[in-house]
């Protein structure tokens, strides 16, 4: 695939009151979420960092995100989201999975979100993306928001996510693996739903994003199993996503709130 052109980027995302403060492309870094974060004292709000190959890539709980030269769209937005109370910031997560959906909509393809953070897509609803969010302890505070979107084609040793979770790119379910437009079509999404977000004091519902999230989650009416940070697991029906973006799991009849876990589709497995 062709490199990225990061005048082009910015002529499209920063220039001429574009929605970002400044946007970067560098040839290669371990990890653009720890760039940014490393940085979180002195960029300016909305910062982009794109990278044409990551070699240390991290997902959720630290696993590794294969990140292979010229493949993918590598992303991190460092943001201050003045008025927004700290406790709400967690929330970033699924406010870039709405702009996922929108950007692959844009792309034309079909599209679903695995709470918390996994774009699925095609008619496998295989993983094509994931997100991390990292707060910075700054003051105020940052958020660093990366995306990882798999656009070309994968090499064969790309493992599966959590729970067994296949992966696949935006090429192999027959869509454009054209970087720049991907790349151009999620900031521009982002930078929308993000502004709503901000706009609401970070209220997902105030905004409307909590609805949008809530219409395109696919792990909503599934049965699953929710692997959590201490090594247990509870499984039941996903019933709801609450208005601070945890999950609610009915269990047995009681219904559990999970702020953060792995979420294994058990229909997708039987």
């Amino acid at each position: 695939m062709a490199a990225l052109d990061a005048d082009a980027l910015r002529a499209a995302l920063v220039d001429h009151d574009g929605p970002y403060a400044a946007l970067d492309v560098v040839p290669t870094t371990g990890s653009t979420n720890a760039d940014l974060m490393a940085r979180a004292g002195e960029a300016a709000d909305r910062t982009v960092l794109i990278a044409e190959e990551q070699t240390d890539g991290r997902g959720r709980r630290g696993r590794e995100w294969v990140s292979p030269p010229e493949s993918g769209l590598y992303v991190s937005v460092l943001l201050r989201p003045d008025g927004v109370p700290t406790p709400k910031l967690g929330a970033l997560s699924l406010v870039a999975g709405v702009a996922l959906i929108r950007m692959a909509r844009h792309m034309g393809v079909m599209a679903a979100l695995k709470w918390p953070n996994d774009l699925l897509i095609g008619a496998s609803m295989a993983k094509a993306a994931g997100i991390l969010a990292e707060v910075a302890a700054t003051e105020p505070p940052a958020v660093v928001v990366g995306v990882g979107v798999n656009v070309g084609r994968l090499p064969r040793e790309v493992p599966p996510g959590a729970g067994g979770l296949p992966a696949t790119s935006f090429q192999q379910e027959g869509a454009t693996a054209d970087r720049a437009e991907v790349a151009v079509a999620l900031l521009r999404c982002f930078a929308e739903v993000e502004r709503s977000w901000r706009g609401a004091g970070g209220d997902l519902a105030t905004s409307g994003l909590l609805a949008e999230y809530r219409a395109n989650c696919a792990t909503l009416g599934q049965r699953v199993r929710v692997e959590l940070p201490q090594d247990s697991a509870r499984q039941g029906l996903a019933v709801e996503v609450d208005g601070d973006g945890q999950l609610v799991v009915d269990v047995d009849g009681t219904a559990r709130t999970i702020s953060a876990g792995d979420v294994v589709h058990l229909r997708a497995l039987a």
